[in-house]
């Protein structure tokens, strides 16, 4: 039986631009460059047995991105981390690694919120501040959207679980639900600058966690260690 490992990784600095199915690719190459005994599909066209987290929008920063790999034989867990960094590009590192039990669910469907840092460029903080306020003060907030080709119409307010003002800069901090119906940094600027004449746009983001609900607590899918924080060279790599 094979075992399965989930990965946490940061993506920051010019990788950000990377596309999430280019970064697939770049992680099916660094597995191969590591020499790990990855897991693949059978049949006619087979394929490393890889299972990302919510994917990140390109242009967005994240400090806890999420992969599930199958591997044909048991790794040593603690040795994962250093044999992938090398072989990865400047901005991708790995944070953490664990093996998970088989039949643990997939990170699409028990991740129910994520946090984001999100700039909002536009608004000075005194109007800015306002607008949060109104958002938080409304009972709803419907928007028409595209989904599956189709324009529907969803209220944005119940998927907005927390919104401030951060200490520094015309900047948000946000906690968005993705179940059952999510919400995108860019959505939440858009109803934030909904009146007329406004000429604002989503600056730098970044998602700071991603959280599933476990027996009623909120955890991230692969907690950090306790002794660690980025990788020492994590921002250097990435500037």
């Amino acid at each position: 039986m094979n075992s399965r490992y989930r990965i946490r990784f940061s993506k920051l600095g010019k990788i950000r631009f990377t596309s999430h199915r280019d970064v697939a690719r770049v992680w099916e190459r660094a597995l191969r460059r590591a020499a790990l005994p990855v897991a693949y599909t059978e049949g006619f066209s087979p394929h490393p047995k890889l299972s990302f987290g919510l994917a990140l929008s390109t242009g967005h920063e994240s400090l806890g991105e999420y992969l599930d790999v199958d591997m044909a034989e048991p790794v040593d867990v603690e040795s994962i981390p250093a044999r992938l960094d090398p072989c990865l590009p400047i901005g991708l590192d790995v944070q953490a690694a664990a093996e998970i039990v088989p039949g643990t669910p997939s990170l699409q469907q028990v991740v129910t919120s994520c946090t984001w840092r999100i700039e909002v460029v536009g608004f000075g903080p005194a109007e800015l501040r306002k607008r949060v306020e109104g958002c938080l003060g409304a009972d709803s907030l419907v928007v028409t959207r595209q989904r599956k080709g189709h324009m529907v119409t969803d209220d944005l307010r119940p998927a907005i679980l927390s919104l401030e003002m951060m200490d520094v800069g015309p900047e948000l901090l946000a906690e968005l639900a993705t179940q059952p119906r999510g919400v995108r940094p860019s959505e939440l600027v858009a109803v934030l600058a909904s009146r007329p004449g406004d000429e604002v746009v989503e600056g730098h983001v970044c998602r700071l966690h991603q959280w599933m609900s476990t027996d009623g607590a909120r955890e991230e899918p692969l907690p950090l260690p306790l002794r660690a924080t980025l990788a020492p060279h994590a921002e250097a790599r990435a500037s």
